[in-house]
């Protein structure tokens, strides 16, 4: 059997669809449903059900599932072997991390270790769902959190700060009229979820962000306040504190890998290059 076909079938089982599995090994959605039709075919079998709300593994299907995982651990094992003894600074390098910092205070890091070393295939991957490092979806993981996995090694590279943010006009206006700021309803991420919810509980809301550029953007056009991290908000000239950042949320910003990947050289430079850029921008992460 077709190892490409088994991986392309696994990374469906995964993501509950056809289009999570194309994202994830990035293919075209017809690719996939087509070499999937084609394995059906092969084995003589269903191993998915298809239905509106998305598709379910048949019994057949989670047999193959099964599997197909303990046949994705060994090809895993043997090219974590090969990458750990890679002592060039040639090859790719997928890094997945948040999209606000990406986007944003990391960019300029990401480049310098870029054009510090061509021959390195710099891949940045954004999501707030934590990447599988140990299914190779990536090989770094940089994420706020103050409870890691324990199943990585990594070092928490820096404290980062959050508060509350306005726009300029918007909290010269409320302060005028005294008058309690209108909250943005926030989704996206836990932290600033339960955040929001602790601090206006009793207030209902009218707009609705599941991204931190677009709560900035939202901030900006004066339709209320919300938590930022603050080498987000106090990077815009247009945006106030409209209170001073408090230490229970802040959160620890690590760099995380593989055990198995902690001695291939490139990996080892990024993270190298990582902690001194960010150690250089402390004081933006923490607030100050």
């Amino acid at each position: 059997m077709n190892w490409d076909d088994l991986r392309l079938f696994l990374a469906v089982a995964r993501t509950g669809s056809i289009s999570g599995g194309a994202r994830q090994l990035g293919v075209q959605h017809s690719t996939v449903s087509r070499r999937l039709r084609s394995l059906e075919e092969k084995l003589g079998a269903r191993l998915i059900d298809r239905k509106k709300s998305g598709y379910d593994l048949t019994m057949a299907g989670e047999k193959i599932k099964q599997s197909a995982i303990r046949i994705e651990r060994e090809m895993l094992s043997v090219d974590e072997v090969l990458l750990g003894k890679d002592a060039e600074l040639v090859g790719p390098l997928r890094v997945t991390t948040i999209n606000n910092m990406a986007s944003s205070i990391l960019m300029p890091m990401f480049a310098e270790f870029s054009n510090a070393h061509p021959q390195v295939d710099l891949h940045i991957l954004v999501s707030n769902m934590d990447a599988s490092l140990s299914q190779r979806e990536a090989d770094v993981a940089i994420r706020l959190t103050n409870s890691p996995t324990d199943t990585l090694i990594g070092k928490r590279m820096v404290t980062a700060a959050s508060t509350i943010y306005g726009s300029r006009k918007y909290l010269d206006k409320i302060k005028q009229q005294k008058k309690e700021p209108h909250w943005i309803g926030v989704t996206c991420c836990t932290f600033h979820k339960s955040w929001t919810k602790q601090y206006c509980d009793h207030q209902s809301h009218n707009f609705y962000s599941d991204d931190t550029l677009l709560t900035l953007s939202a901030i900006r056009e004066g339709l209320g306040v919300s938590y930022l991290p603050c080498f987000l908000g106090d990077a815009d000239p247009l945006l106030a504190r409209y209170c001073d950042p408090d230490d229970q949320h802040d959160l620890g910003l690590w760099i995380l890998l593989h055990p198995d990947l902690k001695r291939t050289a490139r990996i080892v430079a990024f993270r190298d290059h990582m902690l001194q850029s960010v150690q250089e921008k402390r004081h933006l992460f923490e607030g100050r």
